[in-house]
């Protein structure tokens, strides 16, 4: 994404051709295979899989022995791939391990994965569709020995020893019902780490094109090619982005979300393009109508609109274009002979007097004209110079009032755009905001939008055409020439012009699209993470006039202690007044928490002037405005019934705002994160982008602070990466019926919780020890006798029996119901290995996790040893050392949120009367968008800072690592540069970040 820094690319690796795979030239030359490719071809799902490869009996290759790859020992002494590392993060195959063959060994692996093969061909069940694959011959050489008995768990960064081996899918189910669930026993039985060979470029994609994935999805990112391969196959095996930023960073080079985001949906828009010309080459062929020149155009496209202006003329419906009309009169033979021996061209010979389109030499000329104009549009070559010259030209976007401007438009919506009725600027200079503002204008009949390209790009194109291209190969006459220039000029006015036009406002669109969706995300995140005030008690309170003030107050538990409604601006303020201040005592309450909707501003100007008077002594009370985007929503809808049953919905309001303050992040999470109202533009944007970014994000922001398991609830715990509202709602029934959870392998009793799930979800859940201390203290002697009996096993691990007779539905036969202080960490349980072993290496002990004595031994450790000879040692990487050493350091309570911004508590009022230029404030961020950020200075309107007043000196060292720049919730101090009171319009200039 433009707005984001890029990070230097490596050297694309050619990738090797795969001869395995039918081409769709194949496709076209066989009618029996088309039926085959046909049913095989479904659509795919939304989350990428990763699908066996149907096993074609007559294609089969023969399969050779190949030789045993030279191997070395580990530390368990099992057999490993010999590696190299590249950027001390990725672990690349070596290159001359095909050299080194020893047959014994791979003779007796391959023939256990040929009877697998074979097995799962015979199975009716057998998926047809193709999915991401990694390269066979790499699988090969690395294959996984799921026989090798391991004496330690590898942790997320101990090397695997070679490619996982392919799982059987089991997704093809049929329509309406649920899809089995995969058991991904054999590539990770217990949640554990997954390394991939390194060949980035050796990926095959479901519909094989003319260009490599890997490359153009790094060409487009921006991104390594080698960490554009690994993303690919993690998304493939379904790992979530919480998952994989946090504990496989060494595979991604520590990429942030944001960017793997980004990744994802570049990604996802190839595959849509791919799929999209699969689709269109199938249709065509049962059409009858392919031909080797159009199958290579449209193998070509990489974009719908490159894919839109190939495919159009063999649209269903379509009357056809001028140069197929031409065809069909069969002048393409014509058309082609003055290329390649115009000699020989009598085009006298092609007149039918009788036959509409041949009945004059005009008509002739012409129909050679629009076949020609067809060929130049559509040539590949063509078409990437003239792309290639508009680079370096100045091409324009201009826009202007619609002449005929529409009767449903309002004036007022006219004046909106008034900046944009005499708009030009070069579409490498515009603003993101601006194409948005231009889009919007235009759709609602306001603006007319143009592309302009010089005519010097035009002349330019027509001379190489001629001169290079589309030069006849041998001399042609005068009056052919003459076709040939008109040919051109018509091809390039008629088809490349309008299509040029369209490439540069799609991306435009596209990229300003993207740049709002993440501007959206960024400010959501920012909001969500605010920090939150616990251990107060809270008055909520949703402001109003007629229907009056409604007031909740809620317990440090979030527990609803009273609800109430006061009528503030009715005449009877000072009435009300005594009822506000018994409350307040009575609950020994000193924080007011404010609406922002509407009467704010009044409801704001009451309570100050009460706090100045200092008429609720002995209390001092406080208070804060907090948006109540999406509180009325909320409150109506079934979640606020299940939750507060029984309570008018204008109530519920106030229990919202109240809670926003003191847990903003469980709160939020129950809101659509669109209704949040921290955006720009985003009606204006893709629906299915916005809400697939936002949801992302929420996920990100739940894992990360992590949830305590016992406490939580389902509308959280449904956030956490990995689980989904079923899998939510069955842990909570779990609970609910076998008592809290003792530790995390307990999850994987849950139903629907397999080994994939859990691997996701296990490092993102809390247990909190104290809270498992006593109660196992309490319930003593009841849990004997209970279900969940717990027993000794030899190896003095306690585990659980489940009742005779009891069917066991889960592999959950031995969970151990021992607590364990490392589930209380945000450390992975595919590491506890790794951390105990850790922890025997600084003389520590678990009972010592969080405490001041842990953090300085392992300060003392890391600095005798050093962090990456420790990490060697450990068989691990230094991120995932990393990891384990944060979470024996950081206290059980630890929240990152912390590092965030509170809300602005104030006691008293400022008016726009009292502001002046050069006035310095303090403010609160309220949105982050492309042209500027907008804060609340405590004046009843946002000021505005200019994005042009957002300079990297002014931001916090911070702020700039952790990317995040400004957005809701930041505190900052800001100067007043002007001030329009007629427009309500206050001009700020950012002076620091506090």
């Amino acid at each position: 994404m433009s707005s984001l820094p890029r990070r230097a690319k490596l050297k694309v690796q050619p990738a090797v051709p795969i001869d395995e795979f039918s081409s769709f030239s194949e496709l076209s030359s066989a009618s029996e295979e088309d039926d085959k490719e046909d049913s095989a071809w479904e659509p795919q799902k939304k989350v990428p899989r990763n699908p066996k490869q149907p096993v074609c009996k007559e294609s089969k290759p023969k399969r050779v022995p190949r030789g045993k790859k030279n191997t070395l020992k580990t530390s368990d002494g099992s057999e490993g791939v010999v590696v190299k590392e590249l950027n001390s993060s990725v672990l690349i195959a070596d290159v001359n391990l095909e050299d080194r063959k020893n047959k014994l060994d791979t003779v007796q692996t391959l023939k256990t994965a040929k009877t697998k093969r074979k097995n799962s061909a015979q199975s009716p069940s057998a998926p047809r569709t193709k999915k991401l694959k990694v390269d066979e011959e790499t699988n090969k050489a690395s294959n996984f020995k799921s026989e090798s008995n391991s004496t330690e768990t590898p942790s997320t960064s101990t090397l695997w020893e070679g490619a996982c081996k392919k799982e059987e899918d089991e997704d093809d189910y049929i329509s309406g019902q649920s899809p089995l669930k995969k058991i991904k026993t054999e590539s990770c039985p217990q949640g554990q780490p997954v390394r991939f060979p390194a060949n980035a470029s050796n990926v095959i994609e479901e519909a094989e094109m003319n260009w490599d994935i890997v490359q153009v999805l790094s060409e487009r990112t921006n991104i390594e090619p080698w960490v554009c391969g690994n993303i690919i196959r993690l998304f493939n095996d379904d790992n979530t982005i919480p998952f994989i930023v946090r504990y496989r960073k060494e595979l991604i080079n520590n990429l942030d979300a944001d960017y793997l985001r980004e990744v994802q949906q570049t990604l996802e828009e190839l595959r849509a393009v791919a799929k999209k010309v699969r689709g269109t080459i199938q249709k065509i062929k049962k059409e009858g109508r392919m031909s080797e020149c159009l199958l290579r155009a449209l193998l070509n496209c990489k974009t719908f609109e490159e894919l839109e202006h190939v495919s159009a003329p063999y649209k269903t419906g379509s009357k056809g274009t001028k140069a197929q009309r031409a065809r069909q009169l069969g002048l393409e033979e014509a058309a082609r002979t003055l290329l390649e021996n115009p000699g020989m061209l009598n085009l006298l010979s092609y007149i039918q007097p009788s036959v509409k389109g041949l009945s004059t030499l005009q008509d002739i000329e012409t129909g050679v004209q629009h076949i020609l104009a067809d060929m130049i549009a559509k040539d590949k070559e063509t078409l990437d110079f003239i792309r290639k010259l508009c680079q370096n030209r100045y091409i324009s976007i201009q826009s202007s009032l619609a002449k005929v401007t529409s009767k449903n438009v309002n004036e007022k919506d006219v004046g909106k755009f008034h900046l944009y009725q005499n708009f030009s600027c070069n579409i490498r200079n515009i603003q993101h905001h601006q194409i948005l503002a231009i889009n919007r204008g235009e759709n609602l009949k306001i603006l007319t939008v143009k592309v302009n390209i010089p005519d010097g790009v035009k002349n330019e194109f027509c001379r190489w055409c001629i001169q290079n291209r589309w030069r006849p190969r041998r001399f042609a006459r005068p009056e052919l020439m003459k076709i040939l220039h008109n040919s051109i000029d018509d091809s390039f006015k008629r088809l490349i012009y309008p299509l040029l036009c369209r490439e540069f406002r799609a991306k435009l669109t596209s990229d300003a699209e993207k740049e709002s969706v993440m501007m959206f995300g960024r400010n959501l995140r920012q909001l969500l993470l605010t920090n939150p005030v616990p251990g107060r008690t809270l008055m909520g309170v949703d402001p109003g006039y007629k229907h009056g003030c409604k007031l909740a107050i809620i317990s440090p538990t979030s527990q609803i202690l009273h609800t109430d409604v006061v009528y503030l601006h009715c005449g009877q303020g000072f009435q009300e007044a005594e009822k506000i201040k018994r409350l307040l005592l009575n609950f020994n309450c000193s924080t007011v928490v404010i609406g922002n909707g509407t009467a704010c501003r009044e409801t704001e100007a009451y309570f100050a002037d009460l706090i100045m008077k200092n008429y609720f002594a002995p209390l001092d009370v406080v208070y804060c405005i907090v948006s109540e985007a999406g509180a009325s929503i909320y409150s109506v809808s079934p979640e606020a019934n299940k939750e507060m049953p029984g309570l008018d919905p204008n109530l519920r309001s106030a229990v919202s705002i109240a809670r926003r303050v003191q847990d903003p992040l469980a709160e939020l999470v129950k809101i659509e994160p669109k209704h949040i109202g921290v955006g720009m533009y985003q009606h204006d944007v893709s629906q299915t982008l916005l809400k697939a970014t936002l949801d992302s994000v929420v996920e990100e922001c739940v894992s990360f602070v992590g949830v305590d398991i016992n406490i939580c609830s389902e509308v959280l715990l449904r956030h956490i990466a990995g689980l989904n509202a079923n899998r939510a709602k069955n842990i909570i029934e779990w609970r609910e019926k076998n008592g809290p959870f003792i530790n995390r392998e307990q999850l994987k009793k849950v139903k629907g919780l397999g080994p994939k799930s859990f691997q996701q979800c296990a490092g993102f859940i809390r247990i909190n020890q104290d809270y498992i201390r006593k109660l196992c203290s309490q319930h003593t002697e009841s849990a004997g006798s209970s279900q969940r009996v717990a027993v000794t096993s030899p190896a003095g691990v306690e585990v659980t029996s489940e009742k005779p007779g009891k069917k066991k539905s889960k592999t959950a036969a031995n969970v151990v119901l021992k607590p364990d202080p490392l589930d209380q960490t945000c450390i992975h349980p595919e590491s506890y290995n790794i951390a105990m072993r850790f922890l025997s290496f600084i003389g520590g002990t678990l009972c010592e996790i969080g405490k001041p004595e842990m953090q300085q031994k392992i300060k003392s450790f890391l600095e005798k040893e050093g962090i990456e000879k420790l990490a060697e040692r450990l068989q691990t990487t230094v991120p995932s050392l990393q990891i384990i050493i944060d979470g024996l350091s950081q206290p059980e309570s630890f929240d990152f949120r912390t590092d965030f911004s509170q809300p602005d508590f104030k006691r008293s009022i400022v008016c726009l009367q009292d502001l002046e230029v050069g006035t310095i404030l303090t403010g609160k961020v309220e949105n982050a968008t492309l042209f500027g950020i907008f804060v609340d200075i405590g004046v009843g309107i946002t000021g505005l800072i200019p994005i042009r007043n957002v300079t990297e000196a002014k931001l916090s060292k911070t702020k700039r690592r952790r990317s995040l720049g400004l957005g809701p919730g930041e505190r900052v101090e800001v100067r007043v540069i002007n001030i329009d009171v007629p427009r309500s319009r206050i001009t700020l200039d950012l002076i620091r970040v506090l």
